[in-house]
């Protein structure tokens, strides 16, 4: 086995004589480094000591420490001398070092002592401030380098091979290939007790615990003795705060005149700290584990740094550890630190490093017997973890307790309060003083009482005395704020009881005036219209009902109206629903006006009015008085400086001779109304029997159309459209048909209007797409023109769908007809209505080809107006202008304007309905270029007009 090649020998000597004696005696041969520690109480005998040694050795590395030390043992002076044969041992001295800038300071040292093979680094300073920040500033060389850092107490002195240093470091390194470091600094401290926020702190300052000052706990907890110590004190029981998952210890240096407490080490506000205390049974179980490390990995050397933390009662337990490793060298410091791969820097009790050079022979391995902590000690410590534990959970649901009463009343949305036997204010939560407007100050010992209505102070003192009877009191009552705002509160009084006592109530109070609020404007909602704040529907109804069953108590006769706006439609979509809603609300308070006391107007829906005329009022008087409304409602209605038309269709019926209940009142002034629309509308109709059989004729169609295009029953006629000029026919417009086995031949004036109203038009415009770009398509086939077109009408309502033009892509595309031969027909009516959508479609129909015709043009108000911007390619001259066309001047005066614009901007004119051959001469004159009626070729079916398509006729 080989030799250790690392000699280190612990002195224990009264003086430097002595120790320079045995220096001589058992070191004078050996070579290598050297570097000697010494330390004292008294000042000048290490002084002394460290300028013999620097004479004697003068490559050896030197460090002295000097002062009010721990030394263990009865001895005063303690040395070692370390011999490395293979290694190298580098040091520096630095005095007046500036801890403000440790970043500085760090790298001068590692540039001085810090080498690619650096096992140990020692760092000794009398200034405490600068270790730490030192430490986690200078740089690790490798994985298996360690740094260990020691402060001196306040008053000791620092001694290099120069002499003194005042704010001084000292930094020994040990460097090598071969040489061994292992460090064992476990951490020690236990918590114990409470945790305290950091309510105030500023770096290493700690001014407030808990909202209060950080003194007072140092007072309470840790007593005068503790504080008397400090700094030595504040090591032995530090305070503890949780990082990231690992306790730092925080030792407690000073406490300030302001009640601050100050530490070494930062402390940021809201960590929390916790006092510890040095635990017995972990330090003699470290201990065991150091002697087993040892036994098992023999060193050749060892050196025991310990803080001022051993001080106390552990101390016995330390000597003899110290004494049971014997050969071991222990050195005392304030405070000892410890930097490896593992940690940046943390604070030990103790850091225990061995060194070895080479291997060290199996018979060297020591023996170690650790001795037991004193009796009682373990005892003492299990008690105080197990009494912490105990207290830490008493505590968390103590908090958790806090935290619910906190959430109940202090975070409480909801006015709290509570009060004693007399009604006094002995709390009020936040919401109490945001809510009402009162301090608590102000608030606070007075009778509560005083803040409520005197006419509701009998009430509730009986709600307070129940409640002191144990009976849960819930009322709503209302509240005058300090601003004098009364609020409505749903309010609970609850006992309040302490030990089976009463002693007062809780009173905890819901704001409910908005909800009382949105309560009434629901209710309100519910009966009448927003808009005109008119009785809706439903509390019409109510109102009939009861009218209609004190007219059958009295046999009397109740008269009812429905009014209905002609085309108010129309005045949504140009001026918007918010201008339709402001000329709705003018015209009912005209109505208002003219209407006799006691009538009940109401809103049905939309421009759908209901009137309720008194009892007593008889068929006459209710006729006069609608007349009166129709006039109203036609005269001129003003908005946003223009003038609106407005015209009203109402319907009468009359108890009993109408109808016995109320639906079937409403369901014959609904027809009675419906038979005032369809004569032009402004007008007045009382029922009658014909408009019940009206209505299920109506009705009866309306299930025949349902099932029309599936049964064939439609048909298309076609009517040729001529030039003029050439004769030749050009086009043809396709007519549809209805012929029903029960109703007969049934004319497009009667089913169309049906159909836009069920919504049937949209099925039935697509099939008379289809069909006549088909027969269109067939034509050209036959005949080689390819250039004949098929003029096609659309609905207004069909025209407004949004799928009408995939319809007609669809019919194009089935047909194989080019979109430049169909052409279809709208009205200005259909054209002017949603005026901004209607351009979208017909700019849509324009690029893909197809062409649009203005069918009845002349018959609407707006055309001139309006024909510049529609994409429109050939006006049909309405056949109301052609009809005297060859008698009457004015007519053929308008036809040859039309005429003349319509080529002005490009466009084909067709005259409509030519009936006679001289209204046909009379439009070759005015140049008009195409016509079509009787006097060309009646409307008829395919096969009868294919002759005239193919110019045979």
């Amino acid at each position: 086995m080989g030799e250790a090649l690392l000699f280190m020998r612990s002195l224990r000597c009264r003086h430097a004589e002595e120790l320079y004696r045995l220096v001589e005696d058992d070191f004078s041969a050996l070579p290598g480094s050297l570097f000697i520690q010494v330390a004292a109480d008294d000042e000048e005998q290490v002084r002394h000591t460290v300028e013999l040694a620097a004479r004697r050795w003068p490559s050896a590395h030197l460090v002295g420490v000097a002062g009010p030390l721990p030394i263990i043992g009865e001895t005063t002076f303690l040395a070692s001398v370390m011999s490395m044969a293979q290694s190298s041992v580098s040091s520096l001295a630095l005095s007046a070092v500036d801890s403000a800038h440790p970043a500085e300071l760090a790298a001068q040292i590692a540039e001085a002592v810090i080498h690619e093979e650096t096992a140990l680094l020692l760092l000794f300073t009398d200034c405490r401030a600068a270790l730490l920040p030192l430490l986690r500033h200078l740089p690790l060389a490798n994985e298996r380098m360690t740094i260990i850092g020691c402060t001196l107490p306040d008053g000791c002195a620092l001694f290099s091979r120069d002499g003194r240093l005042d704010k001084g470091v000292v930094a020994v390194s040990f460097s090598g290939a071969s040489l061994r470091v292992r460090c064992f600094s476990p951490f020690l401290w236990e918590p114990v007790g409470l945790a305290f926020l950091v309510t105030k702190s500023s770096g290493q300052q700690i001014g407030e615990l808990d909202g209060q000052k950080a003194s007072l706990y140092l007072e309470r907890y840790l007593g005068k003795e503790f504080i008397e110590r400090l700094p030595f004190s504040g090591i032995e029981f530090p305070f503890v705060v949780e990082r990231n998952g690992h306790h730092d210890c925080l030792p407690i240096i000073g406490m300030g005149e302001n009640g601050t407490i100050t530490v070494n080490g930062h402390v940021s506000e809201g960590e929390k700290v916790r006092f510890a205390y040095m635990h017995a049974p972990s330090f003699y179980s470290s201990m065991h584990d150091l002697t087993i490390q040892t036994a098992k990995q023999p060193v050749g050397g060892m050196i025991f740094y310990y803080s001022t933390a051993l001080e106390g009662y552990t101390r016995p337990m330390l000597e003899g550890m110290v004494s049971a490793f014997g050969k071991a060298t222990s050195f005392p410091a304030m405070e000892v630190m410890v930097k490896d791969a593992y940690t940046t820097g943390r604070l030990g009790a103790f850091a225990a490093v061995s060194l070895m050079e080479g291997a060290v022979s199996t018979q060297d391995r020591p023996t170690l017997d650790i001795p037991q902590p004193p009796e009682g000690i373990t005892t003492l410590a299990q008690l105080m973890s197990t009494s912490s534990r105990d207290m830490e959970r008493l505590h968390a649901r103590l908090q958790m307790s806090e935290q619910r009463y906190k959430s109940l009343f202090e975070h409480n949305t909801d006015i709290v309060y509570s009060t004693d036997l007399h009604g006094h204010f002995t709390s009020v939560n936040p919401a109490f003083e945001r809510v009402l407007g009162y301090r608590k100050e102000e608030i606070l010992y007075t009778n509560s009482l005083k803040y409520v209505h005197s006419s509701d102070i009998p009430r509730v003192t009986r709600y307070f005395y129940r409640a002191l009877r144990g009976n849960v009191q819930t009322y709503d009552l209302e509240i005058p704020t300090k601003s004098g705002e009364r609020l409505l509160f749903q309010m609970k009084n609850i006992p309040i009881i302490v030990d089976g006592k009463k002693v007062g109530i809780y009173g905890i109070g819901h704001n409910i005036t908005e909800q009382k609020k949105a309560e009434e404007k629901i209710s309100y909602l519910a009966y009448y219209d927003p808009d005109t704040n008119l009785p809706n529907r439903t509390k019409w109804m109510e109102l009939f009902s009861k009218q209609l069953k004190r007219a059958k108590q009295k046999q009397q006769k109740v008269v009812i109206a429905l009014i209905d706006l002609d085309r108010f439609k129309w005045i949504n979509d140009s001026v918007g629903h918010y201008a339709g809603d402001d000329i709705l609300r003018q015209l009912v308070e005209r109505m208002k006006r003219v209407l006799p006391a006691g009538a009940q107007l109401g809103r049905f829906h939309g421009d759908k009015f209901c009137l309720l005329f008194p009892l007593k009022t008889s068929a006459g008087a209710a006729t006069e008085t609608a007349l009166q409304l129709v006039r109203e409602v036609s005269k001129p209605t003003v908005y946003s400086q223009k003038e609106f038309f407005i015209t009203a269709s109402i319907g009468l019926a009359v108890f009993p001779d109408d109808g016995a209940d109320e639906h079937t009142l409403l369901r014959h002034a609904d027809m009675a109304m419906n038979s005032a629309k369809k004569s032009g509308g402004n007008r007045v109709e009382r029922y009658c029997a014909q408009m019940n059989e009206e209505a299920v004729h109506r009705l009866e169609m309306d299930s025949y159309l349902r099932k029309a295009v599936e049964k064939n029953e439609l048909f298309l006629c076609y009517q040729p459209i001529v030039n003029v000029r050439t004769g030749a026919v050009i086009a043809t417009e396709a007519l549809i048909r209805w012929r029903n086995p029960q109703l007969g031949l049934v004319r497009p004036d009667e089913f169309i209007p049906l159909a836009e109203e069920t919504g049937w038009i949209h099925e039935i415009g697509r099939w008379v797409l289809q069909t006549a770009c088909q027969q269109t398509k067939r034509w050209q086939e036959m005949t080689g023109n390819d250039k004949l077109a098929i003029f096609v009408n659309v609905s207004a309502v069909q025209f407004q769908h949004e799928r009408f033009v995939d319809d007609v892509k669809r019919a194009l595309k089935q047909s194989n007809l080019s979109p430049s031969c169909l052409h279809l027909e709208l009205t200005e009516h259909s054209m002017l209505r949603h005026l901004s959508s209607t351009m979208r479609t017909l700019d849509e129909l324009r690029r893909l080809g197809v062409g649009i015709a203005v069918d009845d043009f002349g018959s609407g108000y707006s055309s001139f107006h309006y024909l510049k911007q529609l994409p429109a390619t050939i006006l049909k001259i309405d056949r109301a202008f052609i009809e005297h066309l060859h008698a009457n001047a004015s007519d053929a005066a308008i036809v040859s304007a039309m005429i003349t614009m319509g080529r002005g901007l490009g466009l084909e004119t067709v005259a409509e309905g030519v009936e006679t051959l001289e209204q046909l001469e009379r439009l070759r004159d005015l140049q008009c270029s195409y016509a079509q009626g009787y006097a060309l070729c009646p409307p008829l079916m395919a096969e009868e007009v294919t002759p005239y398509v193919a110019g045979q006729q």
